[in-house]
């Protein structure tokens, strides 16, 4: 075989050249190549885009089946503008009269294609879904951000100008109008000596929301964690149930064992409150009987303690002359 270095090196090279655009177009078309890829693409028409984004996820029944892959405007002469999504499902069998809703999908408005396959039939692959089988929902953040953005672009001078010249002008009418007009100059001079507190006012709504879209991770974790522990008090709610009720059979039964014996434990506890008082009240005998009791005891147990005998002498007794003292075994009797 002949060696490599020996080849021709346009040939390898030419190959190689062409392996590597082969690899990167099918890197840039991983999504239509078999195994890895692949799905059937649909599209979509709604009303308004939503916010939605290109890359959010399709779910049927919850379960990701698929990704957006595109969202286009365009101009219907009977409806009007019409937003148009293009969609790539894989995995999912759609009904001839599958339905497409945008929902929310986190707290921070990030969004997701939600589909109900209805029908008898297959849609066909390529096929739209018409305006009148999609919804979108209202979103409250993209409201909030368009109004600060247009009050923004108000001119409170000039708007307190205008209001002024209209009260001007309709000084001379009845005072019904001028009193409704002055009203308005009023509301207009409150509005424009209040314009930067309202600038500051959506300055910090404006860093409130990019806070909580810096943290877009941390809230859905939190989320997510609250939903585990009340997933776990709902799982232990059996144990805890169980519990409560062995509990308060227990507080009955204790409670019937004290009814059923009140006749016995009433004398009884009469009896022991008799005999302390009488142990206290002789308590200062107790104290001097047991403080004289100690040298006797003393004095017994050196008389006794020294084996079968008793140990003892009398004091005071002159010497015993020529007189042997033997002494006796004490019998175990």
């Amino acid at each position: 075989m002949k060696p490599f270095r020996e080849r021709n090196p346009i040939p390898i090279g030419v190959i190689g050249l062409a392996a590597m655009l082969a690899l990167v177009f099918a890197a840039f078309n991983a999504q239509n190549l078999p195994f890895i890829g692949g799905g059937t693409t649909y599209r979509a028409e709604f009303s308004d885009a939503s916010n939605l984004q290109v890359s959010d996820d399709v779910r049927v029944a919850g379960v990701k089946v698929g990704q957006v892959q595109s969202i286009a405007l365009y101009r219907d002469p009977q409806r009007g503008e019409v937003v148009l999504v293009t969609f790539r499902v894989k995995g999912a069998e759609l009904g001839d009269e599958t339905r497409a809703n945008i929902k929310i999908k986190t707290l921070l408005g990030q969004k997701y294609i939600a589909l109900d396959p209805e029908g008898t039939g297959q849609l066909a692959a390529g096929a739209t879904i018409p305006l009148d089988r999609t919804s979108t929902p209202f979103d409250v953040t993209t409201a909030f951000i368009g109004l600060a953005r247009h009050v923004e672009a108000i001119n409170t001078g000039q708007l307190a100008r205008a209001f002024n010249t209209l009260a001007t002008t309709f000084q001379n009418t009845p005072a019904n109008v001028r009193g409704s007009l002055t009203g308005l100059a009023r509301l207009s001079e409150t509005i424009a000596s209040r314009d930067a507190a309202l600038k500051a006012l959506l300055a910090h709504a404006s860093g409130v929301t990019q806070v909580l879209a810096a943290h877009d991770t941390e809230v859905q974790r939190l989320i997510d964690d609250g939903d585990l522990v009340l997933h776990t008090v709902e799982q232990q709610r059996a144990v805890i149930h169980a519990l409560l009720v062995n509990t308060a059979t227990l507080a009955q039964q204790l409670a019937g064992l004290v009814i059923e014996n009140r006749a016995v434990l009433g004398p009884a506890l009469g009896n022991l409150g008799a005999t302390l008082r009488i142990l206290q009240t002789n308590q200062d005998n107790l104290d001097r009987t047991i403080h004289l009791l100690a040298p006797f005891v003393r004095d017994f147990a050196n008389t006794l303690g020294n084996g079968r005998w008793f140990d003892t002498f009398v004091a005071n007794l002159p010497p015993a002359t020529g007189v042997t003292f033997v002494p006796q075994a004490r019998s175990a009797g």
